[in-house]
């Protein structure tokens, strides 16, 4: 498949999803062989960016209990086989090059290449997956609490708004006994810390030249994937909060067919860089 063929694809497929209400990127299985985020199943690292909601979708629309994914070639070097008719999936990851200018000078660009892989369940003689370890609400609870703290963002609790303040560089909540549930609060604080990721001191995340007008839209929707993201490596279920902007986003979406995947390898950087103050960082593949 080719990349603009894959960009057309993936972005009318989550349109679809949009328009019928559904955010993509919200799943609602639990972690189970693997565990939650897609990932290769021999090397362990995990996917990234654009892959991330496009292989959980292959993964929920056809039923697969786990979140490990193959080459072909991978699978045969495991001594395994893709079973005749199984369809594959297409992803991406990007591949650099040097290149000399018309100056002379030598500059790094990056290439879009996709490539396909099978889901551990299309896949025969492979060794079953361990089970993702199983923990107590309260658990997870207390390690989303814990990987919040840990990214020492200023967090001001009160009112009736949740968001991101640039100016003041702090975050504001409502006391989380105002949400429908812990975990609700869990996911708005994750949306907001996405947002603080960006800051000019941080990431320097500015949509404003490759969105222009619609850079709202688009840092809104680095903020909903970057939560889905955290939520999914922290198995936090609670409500994101895509209803309100989804009209904004199918707007952006239809008029750019690779803002999608622009947003999402934002919302990778930003999942990256706010794991990074509690967890190792974890080798990714892909783009």
């Amino acid at each position: 498949m080719k990349v603009q063929e894959l960009y057309e694809t993936v972005t009318a497929q989550i349109i679809a999803d949009l328009e019928s209400g559904v955010a993509p990127w919200v799943k609602p299985w639990h972690a189970r062989n693997g565990g939650i985020m897609p990932h290769n199943a021999v090397t362990k690292r995990g996917y990234n960016g654009i892959n991330i909601p496009i292989l959980w979708h292959a993964q929920f629309d056809r039923g697969y209990p786990s979140s490990g994914w193959l080459t072909y070639q991978q699978a045969q070097d495991a001594k395994a086989q893709v079973r005749k008719g199984e369809r594959s999936t297409a992803v991406v990851f990007t591949r650099k090059f040097i290149v000399k200018g018309d100056d002379e000078l030598e500059k790094q660009i990056a290439m879009l290449k996709t490539f396909r892989v099978c889901n551990v369940a299309q896949i025969d003689g492979l060794p079953e997956e361990a089970p993702a370890p199983v923990r107590t609400e309260l658990d997870r609870d207390d390690a989303a609490i814990r990987f919040i703290m840990g990214t020492k963002a200023t967090i001001i609790h009160g009112g009736d708004r949740a968001c991101y303040v640039p100016s003041k560089d702090f975050i504001l909540l409502p006391h989380s006994l105002d949400f429908e549930s812990y975990e609700h609060y869990l996911a708005t604080a994750l949306h907001e810390l996405v947002h603080w990721s960006g800051a000019e001191n941080r990431l320097n995340r500015n949509l404003n030249h490759r969105f222009s007008t619609r850079s709202y839209a688009a840092e809104e929707l680095v903020a909903e994937l970057g939560a889905a993201f955290l939520c999914a490596h922290l198995e936090v279920k609670g409500q994101l909060r895509h209803a309100e902007y989804i009209g904004n986003w199918l707007e952006l979406l239809k008029d750019d067919s690779r803002a999608i995947f622009t947003a999402a390898s934002k919302a990778s950087q930003a999942a990256d860089y706010l794991r990074s103050f509690s967890d190792s960082m974890h080798d990714t593949e892909a783009a």
